[in-house]
């Protein structure tokens, strides 16, 4: 994978399970306020390991993303289970990209989303979604993103997922 010009000295690459504590470490700075369980993690990565990246620089990791097929207008409410992934998915679905604040600034966000929706485009299908927190949705604009207005979403279910991340949590999906 390309590495970073500027301040970042790293790269992305696949996630391993053996990164999974790291990333938790990674979780726990960036996310204090939307703590999950370590196994919630795993899951993920061995539901859709090509979904799962780490911005490593030698031994040290310094972000994650997660990301994987998904039902449209439907989140994974915080820390919970999947289970296993729909056969017919409708939206490809990031459910976290979280960056140390050294690395913040640099272009390794940026450069995490384009490889995410180059593996949403393998996928096929039609729009990328996400929920966007801690002030993140301008960013995910910059990316092509939309937030959709409480007033368009009109499900109850889907307004109570969001509820449970923050009061500010913001649905966005991208078209393809």
């Amino acid at each position: 994978m390309p590495e970073l010009s500027g301040e970042a000295k790293g790269e992305w690459r696949p996630m391993v399970p053996s990164d999974l504590p790291q990333v938790l470490a990674v979780a726990k700075e960036v996310h204090p306020a939307f703590p999950e369980d370590a196994e919630v993690f795993a899951e993920r990565l061995c539901l859709y390991t090509a979904g799962c990246l780490v911005f490593h620089a030698g031994r040290t990791i310094a972000g994650y993303v997660i990301s994987h097929p998904w039902r449209a207008k439907d989140p994974p409410a915080l820390n919970s289970y999947l289970g296993e992934l729909p056969r017919r998915p409708e939206t490809y679905y990031i459910h976290d990209l979280a960056l140390l604040s050294g690395l913040r600034g640099t272009g390794a966000a940026s450069l995490a989303v384009s490889q995410v929706l180059v593996r949403a485009g393998k996928e096929r299908l039609a729009t990328v979604s996400l929920v966007a927190v801690n002030d993140s949705a301008g960013f995910w604009v910059r990316h092509g993103f939309r937030a959709i207005p409480l007033d368009e979403i009109g499900d109850v279910t889907l307004m109570r997922k969001l509820h449970g991340y923050s009061k500010a949590a913001s649905f966005m999906v991208r078209q393809f």
